[in-house]
């Protein structure tokens, strides 16, 4: 069994805790949103395209598309040509996240102004 690439820090939590926040771990990762974005908008995505869409090293590329590929949220095909070809995809599960991602955002859209207005008033001190 192969160790993950990112140490999840949800020991200390109760096991009725630990799925939702080994989640947000995960998402709350610099990269896994911009790369889950770059794969939704083309579908079935070569590395090299993805790594030119968004402002990552290959390594950390590497590190997100291979955490997101052990969680079951993505898809890796290798094709055999010179040089090899990678493609990679979302899987069922994937999309399914992605549909929660858009609410979430779809509600930062909607509270924005609000969030700012509150924080706004948090900062001057008044209430």
């Amino acid at each position: 069994m192969s160790k993950p690439i990112f140490k999840r820090h949800t020991d200390h939590m109760p096991d009725d805790c630990r799925p939702g926040f080994d989640m947000l771990y995960v998402l709350g990762d610099k990269w896994t949103v911009p790369v889950l974005g770059a794969l939704t908008r083309d579908g079935r995505v070569r590395f090299s395209d993805i790594e030119k869409a968004l402002p990552i090293s290959q390594r950390m590329l590497t590190l997100t598309l291979r955490t997101l590929e052990r969680d079951g949220l993505v898809q890796r095909e290798v094709f055999a040509s010179v040089p090899p070809r990678v493609e990679y995809e979302l899987t069922e599960r994937g999309r399914t996240l992605m549909d929660s991602l858009r609410d979430f955002v779809a509600w930062g859209f909607a509270n924005h102004d609000a969030i700012q207005e509150s924080r706004r008033q948090f900062d001057d001190g008044s209430d």
